[in-house]
């Protein structure tokens, strides 16, 4: 029986896992039959989510949650150890964690507040991405490395240039890593998320004069929510990704298109 999208028996750890579109897609993961680890930096968000997946899912022992800043080297390394213990082996890692950045005209901007943003967006991905590469090499069952990045990697944003660096950063450095990883079978791709509903973008979504700017060039006419990416991550944390890899996933309502 040809069963691509069945998760039963894989792993995943998906790092901002404890909302947003983490949250989304740790919720799909586990609906399709994987066990998680999600990560967060805030310890009390972080529980809350892991209580709500394992009420949700078929068996609560599937789900495992770690505190981690994945700006922090020592933190990623012991997190990512933790979540091997838990869950045996890791067969996918979705680095999604990332911040925002504070709306700052590039002229008045300080390099710590550049920075800022590169530690999470840019160093936690790799950080990230060399622990679960090591252990997937080292393993040698290959595997799947997912980035979130964000149409900002394509597109010109005012007053959002740290973060367009940091998108545009990884978009790059996933493709390189798909060629550099592909003789581990490890492949690599990312997802460019357009205007999503999540905590981070709450403030703009709820702005009128933010919405009606964008809302017409979105011909989906609605934001996108957490759901929206499930599928993407089902997809590329199953067999049926095998032979897609260093990819740019688009993800926003035709938003880049029109």
């Amino acid at each position: 029986m040809y069963t691509p999208f069945d998760l039963t028996g894989r792993t995943a750890v998906i790092t901002g896992g404890n909302g947003g579109i983490g949250y989304g897609m740790a919720r799909a993961l586990l609906a399709s039959g994987a066990s998680v680890a999600i990560w967060g930096s805030n310890p009390d968000k972080t529980a809350k989510a892991k209580a709500a997946l394992a009420a949700e899912a078929p068996d609560a022992a599937r789900v495992h949650a770690f505190v981690a800043d994945v700006g922090d080297e020592a933190q990623v390394e012991s997190a990512f150890a933790a979540s091997v213990a838990a869950l045996g082996h890791v067969d996918a890692c979705f680095a999604n964690a990332g911040v925002s950045s504070k709306g700052t005209l590039m002229t008045e901007m300080s390099l710590e507040e550049f920075r800022r943003v590169q530690r999470i967006n840019v160093d936690g991905v790799f950080l990230t991405f060399r622990a679960a590469a090591r252990h997937m090499a080292e393993r040698g069952q290959g595997g799947s490395l997912v980035a979130t990045a964000s149409t900002a990697a394509i597109e010109g944003a005012a007053r959002n240039s740290p973060y367009g660096a940091s998108k545009g950063a990884v978009t790059s450095f996933v493709r390189a890593l798909a060629v550099e990883l592909a003789r581990h079978r490890v492949r690599v791709n990312s997802i460019l998320p357009g205007w999503i509903v999540t905590d981070m973008t709450e403030r703009s979504v709820n702005n009128p004069k933010f919405a009606d700017a964008v809302m017409p060039r979105i011909p989906a006419r609605r934001w996108g929510g957490i759901d929206d990416f499930g599928g993407i991550a089902v997809y590329l944390a199953s067999d049926a990704s095998a032979y897609h890899t260093g990819e740019q996933f688009v993800i926003d309502g035709g938003y880049t298109k029109f």
